[in-house]
């Protein structure tokens, strides 16, 4: 804060002064928490009594198995050559750089080896797609999938070696050959071959268009992933000229797909100092849903929990309410059905039971840490897949937005301070932890807005805003003025609710919304708090935050007792975004 600065003259300088500004836009909030509780891995790991009185031991063996296999392992430089990677290679299409005449052409598919890439979380000429709403259908994106390894490449970059796309693919291209001991010649030939593959594979016309008979394609990834067999008819123009294309280069496809296979294997150490943030980062993103159990058992009480779960239907209510009262959403957008989500704590009750037990069926390689690597990033995968896998064995109470899933995964992770305080006012939660909720409620309950009702209208309230900003925020991103306005709205209501409640109950009869050496009401609290949130992402973010914020709400300005004519308020009519 800058309390020099009066709030109604510059309430960005006043809420987020002296507070660095990200180069880029992350969420600071959740990568602070992540950062903190990577310090954490080794403490959760001993929790041996805690587990075996949730009736997770087995899963947090494997976990500590896992952990001590990956701090002991050589891992930089990586052995791209181990074994055990060539023997998945082989396994799926085959790598020619290394099998020389070994290697038939004649038994290569690249579409099944990208199909079984996936398994690995791996793009390789097809990218796995998950529906994200009932009953979450797995599907190919038929777009031209990401060329290059460790980085974009596009036919600019192939026609010249001067550019960092070719360099950079080439280094890493290089490194991995080189691991096999291939002589320079070799190299070169294999890395020009991919090149010229690229290059050609750039003219594959990605749209959605019948073409030929090329049912033989989609239904091998069902049936090799998904053990299905479907009859289903799928013509695309990208399956058939991308099938003549790998045609004319099968083995530099085949040695472009082992090599971006090994490139997901990776560790990308840049020296042994960082495979202990490796191993903490892969831990967690493998096996996170145990941790937060563990976590959340050992930090979150009961009365934590009933707090957080009722700031959670605050909102809920808030965005019911919403629903039903605005003037910018359809029809269908009103729809109840949208909002009859499961309660939160049945995530926590039935789902992550279901998730922690993939884990015990993890077997960590004792003689091989390559082996357990290709285990984690298949159970990273299953993960992923766990809800489609399972649809018909999942309880009504469990079948969540795929989404909802990973987002309420990372929100429990952030309820300790500095995010997240059981000692703070309400002002205070709503702001911080109401924001995180609204989003994933909002976005879960697929809510679009219909831009065609409005029209032109609609671009003149989006000029408004950009107006009152005073060539503060640009156009470039109009979706962000209506996500940061109808979430701040959102939780403001929900804010409002839960006070009210709270004002009835005999109990809470003295309630204190105040802090202590801060002259602020509680509603001016929550502002200045919620603008915080957004205060070390890019300067024209938060001043977009800002803007919109007082061009767009009347309780803002009332908050801070605004007279019209100053900078945050200077007219009496506010613009009427949504």
């Amino acid at each position: 804060m800058n309390l020099s600065v009066a709030p109604c003259d510059d309430f960005y300088e006043y809420a987020c002064g002296n507070v660095h500004q990200q180069e880029e836009e992350i969420d600071n909030e959740l990568d602070e928490v992540t950062e903190h509780l990577l310090g954490k891995t080794e403490y959760l790991l001993g929790l041996v009594d805690l587990a075996e009185s949730l009736n997770v031991s087995s899963e947090l063996r494997v976990a500590q198995r896992f952990y001590n296999a990956c701090l002991e392992a050589d891992l930089h430089p990586f052995p791209a050559a181990d074994p055990y990677y060539l023997e998945v290679i082989r396994s799926i299409g085959g790598f020619p750089a290394v099998d020389g005449a070994s290697w038939n052409a004649s038994n290569f598919s690249w579409f099944n080896m990208s199909v079984h890439m996936t398994n690995y979380g791996v793009e390789g000429l097809i990218a796995e797609r998950i529906h994200p709403g009932y009953p979450y259908p797995p599907y190919l994106d038929f777009q031209r999938a990401f060329l290059g390894i460790n980085h974009f490449i596009s036919t600019y970059y192939t026609d010249s070696k001067r550019f960092t796309g070719y360099e950079q693919n080439e280094e890493v291209m290089r490194k991995y050959l080189r691991a096999f001991k291939l002589p320079q010649d070799k190299i070169a030939e294999v890395i020009d071959g991919v090149f010229a593959f690229w290059r050609e594979a750039f003219e594959v016309d990605s749209e959605h268009k019948k073409a030929g008979n090329c049912e033989i394609f989609e239904p091998n990834y069902y049936k090799i992933v998904w053990n299905q067999n479907t009859t289903k008819e799928v013509c695309n123009v990208y399956f058939e000229q991308m099938d003549k294309v790998c045609a004319r280069h099968p083995e530099a496809v085949a040695n472009y797909l082992a090599m971006k296979l090994l490139y997901a294997f990776d560790p990308k150490l840049q020296n042994s100092n960082q495979q202990r943030d490796y191993c903490d980062r892969t831990l967690r993103s493998s096996m996170v849903f145990l941790l937060n159990k563990l976590y959340l058992a050992e930090h979150f009480n009961e009365k934590t929990k009933l707090e957080v779960l009722k700031i959670a239907e605050d909102v809920r209510t808030s965005l019911r309410i919403s629903l039903h009262e605005a003037d910018w959403l359809n029809g269908m957008d009103r729809n109840e059905d949208l909002l009859r989500d499961p309660p939160i704590d049945l995530y926590w009750e039935n789902l992550l039971d279901r998730l922690v037990s993939e884990i015990g069926r993890v077997e960590i390689a004792n003689d091989s840490y390559a082996k357990t690597n290709v285990k984690i990033q298949r159970l990273i995968v299953e993960i992923k897949r766990y809800i489609s896998r399972h649809i018909n064995e999942l309880p009504e109470s469990s079948k969540l937005p795929k989404s909802m899933l990973f987002d309420i995964g990372r929100i429990v992770l952030l309820l300790e301070p500095p995010v997240y305080d059981s000692s703070s006012p309400f002002s205070l939660k709503f702001a911080v932890l109401g924001r995180l909720l609204a989003g994933y409620i909002f976005k879960n309950n697929f809510i679009n807005y219909d831009y065609d009702n409005d029209g032109k209208d609609y671009n003149k309230r989006v000029q408004c805003v950009l107006d009152f900003s005073n060539g503060h925020v640009s156009n470039d991103n109009k979706w962000k003025y209506e996500n940061i306005i109808i979430n701040m709205r959102l939780v403001f209501s929900a804010y409002q609710i839960h006070l009210k409640n709270m004002l009835k109950d005999s109990e809470h009869e003295k309630i204190n919304e105040t802090i202590p050496g801060l002259d602020l009401s509680p509603n001016q609290l929550f502002f200045l708090r919620y603008t915080q949130g957004f205060c070390s992402r890019p300067n024209d973010l938060a001043r977009l935050l800002v803007v919109a914020s007082f061009a767009t709400s009347e309780n803002v300005s009332q908050a801070f007792n605004c007279p019209v004519g100053s900078k945050m308020r200077p007219t009496a009519k506010l613009c009427d975004l949504v």
